[in-house]
């Protein structure tokens, strides 16, 4: 199946990847629907994956270099498509000058993010009932 990467602003992707962020955020991992959306979005540069014409994985950056609302639809986790996200969001960083990102990766995903260069720092805090955890990449 043919996929595809997009980044772009909010305006141009957010239906897209809102229904994404919902699937996973909402309904898989039962975050308030409230707390998913934010005023950031209109800030950030985001990213999103297609494959076939759907919408399958996305991934924002924001204004201070932090990478947030990673999401990859179930089906197709383990096909690279995270790191893609990551890897745009993170050039993205760099051609803005910023040589720092960072995240709060849940504790599930810090090998994944461990794997692309970030460094966890810090406890583990909760986040909308989740654990997570302070990770930093130089860039």
């Amino acid at each position: 199946m043919k996929q595809h990467l997009v980044v772009g602003s909010w305006q141009d992707l957010h239906d897209r990847s809102a229904r994404v962020r919902f699937v996973v955020f909402v309904e898989e991992q039962k975050v308030p629907a409230d707390l998913e959306l934010d005023e950031l979005d209109a800030e950030c540069v985001h990213a999103l994956v297609e494959v076939a014409g759907k919408a399958v994985a996305t991934g924002r950056l924001c204004p201070d270099g932090r990478i947030g609302r990673m999401a990859v639809l179930t089906p197709f986790r383990g096909r690279g498509l995270g790191s893609e996200i990551l890897r745009a969001l993170i050039s993205a960083a760099q051609l803005r000058g910023q040589h720092e990102t960072y995240l709060h990766a849940q504790m599930h995903a810090i090998g994944f993010y461990e794997r692309h260069g970030f460094i966890a720092e810090g406890p583990e805090f909760d986040d909308a009932g989740i654990a997570h955890r302070l990770m930093r990449r130089t860039t």
